[in-house]
């Protein structure tokens, strides 16, 4: 562990980190809490640099992208270019936004009613540009979308996964918008899928972790306990485990072997892979 960021002022479950985001080039590491407060670390002194109050109620996850910062909460998404200082309120009808992806010059935002919003325009090189209103939409699950993850490997493979409370998995074709498989293997709520290439990993409330396909990444994996496992793929032998004082519920992976966690107590911990022993 390099640092802990925590600031001290926290009001019970509100303090809980629901995402974290670490935009390109920038200086600064941003973390957002269910409370709907969104803050800014020096990533230099590692002192908060700023806080903005983006919701008055739950904000459901924080992503970036390039120069922008998504961040989800009920009935909207805010996207922020922090160089630019100009920001959208992307808003909608369809009640929490749990999940927040991008892919193809599109933003994908999963909401609590089941349906994949889709807000196209985004480009990142463009000042000031003009996100599609209202949102198209993908439908197919029965209850709230929980993640969301994009693989796009080159014209033909485009995908978005996408993970529901009523346990299934959805895979859509980006190039037509359709769903073209369902994949029914949890009992519980899909709380994460992790993908690279044709290969996919989920997570659930069952406390049971699936492999799909085959690869050779490294799996982070939050458990109830207040852990988290590392686990090498497609092995799944366990290569690593680290702990926080409550259950981590927000992980990035970050450049030169930087990756960050966040957890219910609201601190925001940042860890650096270890160097390999000399022979």
């Amino acid at each position: 562990m390099l640092a802990r960021l925590v600031e001290e002022e926290h009001d019970g479950e509100k303090k809980s980190i629901s995402g974290i985001g670490y935009p390109a080039g920038s200086d600064k590491l941003y973390s957002a809490t269910s409370g709907g407060v969104v803050r800014a670390w020096d990533c230099h002194t590692g002192l908060l640099a700023g806080t903005a109050n983006v919701s008055d109620y739950k904000i459901g996850c924080l992503i970036s992208d390039g120069d922008w910062v998504f961040v989800g909460y009920p009935n909207g998404v805010k996207a922020w270019n922090f160089k630019l200082g100009v920001y959208h309120d992307l808003t909608s009808s369809n009640g929490q936004v749990n999940a927040l992806e991008f892919g193809l010059d599109a933003l994908y935002a999963g909401a609590e009613d089941g349906a994949i919003l889709v807000w196209k325009g985004f480009a990142d090189q463009q000042a000031n540009p003009q996100f599609q209103q209202p949102a198209t939409s993908l439908r197919g699950h029965g209850s709230a979308v929980t993640c969301l993850r994009a693989s796009i490997n080159g014209d033909l493979y485009r995908r978005l996964y996408s993970g529901s409370m009523d346990g299934t998995i959805k895979v859509w074709d980006l190039n037509t918008e359709e769903c073209i498989q369902t994949l029914k293997a949890h009992d519980g709520a899909v709380t994460s899928v992790i993908c690279w290439n044709t290969a996919l990993v989920s997570c659930s409330l069952d406390k049971k972790v699936k492999f799909w396909g085959c690869g050779k990444p490294v799996l982070f994996c939050s458990w109830s306990n207040s852990s988290v496992g590392l686990y090498e793929l497609p092995t799944l032998e366990e290569r690593g485990r680290i702990y926080s004082q409550k259950e981590v519920r927000a992980i990035r992976s970050g450049p030169d072997g930087l990756f960050f966690t966040g957890d219910a107590n609201g601190v925001v911990s940042v860890w650096k892979w270890a160097k390999a022993d000399a022979a």
